[in-house]
């Protein structure tokens, strides 16, 4: 299994490391010592100052971000699709530096401190649109798509060895706020496990039709791939409380995004929730989706994009350009 024993060791060390005119004659033009003509050049001068200042503003922006995004991992889909901002949006001096999930959010959150310009990779959901006062960057060209679905997939014959687990990995569904409460909570210092426990005890009704029409078994062994993001993380955990409950045992394994999906294929895994399309992961399914079984979206709404702090004064991926 020397795709695992890597995958393992990519994610684990990777893991480590966002804008009067008073009509009244011209007795209210004297009083304000305005006249048309002096008003044209008025404007004039304020539109040249202004065009001169958003000039300014985007070469200052771009010289303050050190022409740097800060991405997570290299195999991320949302990383592909930055690079192909920087090629769509002429940002071809920027450079995008490569980390992880938790080394990017690390240092958003210091940044956010010393009140610093940074714009990151980002996705939802993701407990830090709750904690940072974070903004996505507008997307006009369209670059990064329209929001997902995140998928749960399975290993072909799972159907048939383990129908009752094939079941409840087919009802399986939430929502973003289902999801948020769970990552909040293990972002505030609760362990994943105990806050999956706790989510899923404080939701029986909507747990209750997950397990609709499965029977308990006696310790059968399964294996959940994921990614580690904390998003998928959750949905994961959750997921392996509920198939616990009803007797399976349950085997956890982190990969990088594209072992994951190879693992699968290859039948090294049983299945995961953490496939987001059609952008993110899409590659992977376009390599892979023959040989894996799409059992269709376990949660809607979800999206990628470049984030930065509020504080910022830019709103579109455009404003990253520097002036010429």
């Amino acid at each position: 299994m020397n795709w695992k024993k890597v995958g393992m060791t990519l994610g684990l060390s990777l893991t480590l490391v966002a804008a009067g005119c008073g009509g009244g004659g011209d007795s209210q033009e004297e009083a304000s010592g305005t006249t048309p003509s002096s008003s044209e050049s008025s404007s004039s001068s304020s539109t040249s100052e202004e065009a001169s200042t958003t000039e300014q503003t985007s070469t200052n922006v771009a010289e303050e971000l050190d022409y740097t995004i800060t991405g997570i991992d290299p195999g991320a889909g949302v990383m592909a699709s930055t690079q192909t901002a920087i090629e769509e949006y002429g940002l071809e001096d920027f450079e995008i530096q490569s980390s992880s999930g938790a080394a990017m959010t690390k240092a958003l959150e210091t940044a956010i401190e010393n009140e610093e310009p940074i714009v990151v990779t980002a996705w939802q959901p993701h407990w830090k649109f709750t904690k940072f006062d974070i903004k996505y960057l507008e997307d006009p060209k369209g670059v990064f798509g329209e929001d997902e679905t995140i998928h749960t997939m399975v290993r072909k014959g799972l159907e048939e060895d383990m129908p009752n687990a094939y079941t409840l990995l087919d009802q399986f569904n939430w929502t973003l706020d289902d999801m948020g409460e769970v990552m909040l909570a293990v972002e505030e210092g609760t362990p994943v496990e105990e806050a999956a426990r706790t989510w899923v005890d404080e939701n029986e009704e909507l747990v209750s039709e997950w397990k609709e029409g499965v029977e308990e078994v006696d310790g059968k062994d399964i294996e959940l791939l994921y990614v580690t993001w904390v998003s998928e993380v959750a949905s994961t955990n959750v997921v392996k409380t509920v198939l616990e409950d009803v007797g399976f045992n349950v085997t956890l394994t982190s990969l990088q995004p594209q072992f994951m999906f190879s693992g699968l294929a290859e039948g090294e895994g049983d299945g995961l929730v953490a496939a987001w399309l059609p952008v993110t992961h899409g590659q992977y399914i376009d390599q892979f989706g023959d040989e894996i079984v799409d059992l269709g979206g376990n949660l809607e709404g979800a999206s990628i994009g470049l984030a930065v702090p509020s504080y910022m004064d830019i709103d579109s991926i455009e404003d990253l350009m520097p002036a010429e």
